[in-house]
């Protein structure tokens, strides 16, 4: 078993004194609020990295979502289609606004949309579709493009694990119609706490930067453009801090390399775990045609449904936390309560999250915290064979 000062973590976010030089300054500035000096170049710089979209920066990738719905201004009840294989935030948003969720099943290779259940899931109630890109890579933007403009459907993509990755060389987030991404402490780049809304075109931009700013046109005032700002729509209070912000620009000096770095740990899984693959029993994960740049926010074995409880125990006790993930969402209990779905209903789902191990990976593992984490994997996978 190895020593608790050898334990390999799950993760581990990537700050030094850079991030701490940067919080400083804007402490002793006293740039604390939203949308000030470190707000808006933190802003400007992802607005380089995903091609010019506007961007705005959010306390959270839910309160993206939640800032995207209440600017399309759909209409009570609308449908919209969401994977089941997520996380509850999207599909809180979607209750939240007065919307009706239905979740739809995912491709089990990729565990993301599966374009080709989409005409079956929509209807003549259908506004919006939600592609959730995973684990860095990206989805099957070309052929859910194609099916949305046929039927005049807005896309939507949660790109919250997608910073610096791409699909057909186009950064996840600025695909559809509108993208959400997240900063959460979790992710290759984190601010803490934190996310951003992704908005392709100008006149679009200007009605979020108002829902952005609690309703008001501040953000005009603040250009020039009126003597005064007041409470011109509908909006929230989804400004993030100038301290995040500044912590965020710190960040993104360094994804370059934070993303670099965590390909350098897949490709060591890959390498040395590709002889242990089995049909049903043990998979490695598959980077999806079309996804030209991964950023490996998450290495995800799948296991077979019989060993994967005891696979994840197993590592554990060698000192490396694995974990699982989702648990389908049409299975929780409030989707069973309120939506009235259950099981088989979704059934990849079902099957994709009872066989996932996630491995750990993160910018500073060396060479020798990889290496211990193969070893322990294939260890565990004899010993359970």
């Amino acid at each position: 078993m190895r020593p608790p000062e050898r334990r390999i973590v799950f993760h581990r976010p990537w700050v030094g004194v850079e991030e701490e030089a940067r919080c400083t300054g804007a402490l002793r500035a006293l740039r604390l609020v939203g949308n000030g000096p470190e707000g808006k170049r933190f802003q400007e710089r992802l607005r380089a990295l995903l091609g010019g979209w506007h961007v705005f920066f959010t306390p959270s990738c839910t309160a993206a979502f939640e800032m995207a719905l209440m600017g399309l201004d759909l209409p009570p009840g609308a449908e919209v289609v969401c994977p089941a294989f997520t996380y509850p935030s999207m599909t809180n948003a979607i209750v939240n606004a007065g919307l009706t969720l239905r979740m739809i099943d995912v491709d089990p290779g990729t565990f993301m949309i599966d374009p080709t259940l989409l005409p079956a899931a929509c209807n003549a109630r259908t506004r919006a579709v939600v592609v959730v890109h995973y684990a860095g890579m990206g989805a099957r933007m070309d052929e859910v493009n194609a099916f949305a403009r046929v039927r005049g459907l807005v896309v939507i993509e949660d790109a919250a694990q997608g910073i610096g990755a791409a699909y057909r060389g186009r950064p996840l987030g600025t695909l559809g119609d509108l993208g959400c991404i997240s900063f959460h402490a979790t992710k290759n780049l984190t601010t803490g706490e934190g996310g951003a809304l992704c908005v392709p075109i100008e006149h679009l931009a200007r009605r979020f930067e108002i829902l952005h700013e609690k309703g008001t046109d501040r953000a005009a005032f603040l250009r020039g453009e009126v003597d005064k700002y007041t409470w011109v729509d509908r909006g929230g209070s989804f400004v993030q801090s100038d301290l995040l912000a500044a912590l965020g620009l710190a960040q993104m000096d360094r994804l370059g390399e934070i993303n670099r770095r965590r390909q350098g740990v897949a490709r060591r899984y890959l390498d040395s775990l590709r002889d242990l693959e089995a049909p049903g029993a043990f998979a490695l994960p598959r980077v999806p045609e079309g996804t030209t740049e991964p950023n490996w926010h998450i290495f995800a074995l799948r296991v077979d449904t019989a060993r994967r409880d005891r696979f994840v125990k197993a590592l554990k006790a060698e000192g490396i936390d694995a974990s699982t993930h989702y648990e389908p969402l049409h299975l929780s209990p409030f989707a069973r309560s309120r939506l009235g779905t259950g099981p088989g209903l979704l059934p990849v789902t079902e099957e994709i999250c009872g066989t996932l191990v996630r491995l750990p990976i993160w910018p500073q593992m060396t060479d020798e915290d990889a290496l211990d984490v193969v070893r322990a994997v294939r260890k565990v996978h004899v010993g359970l064979a």
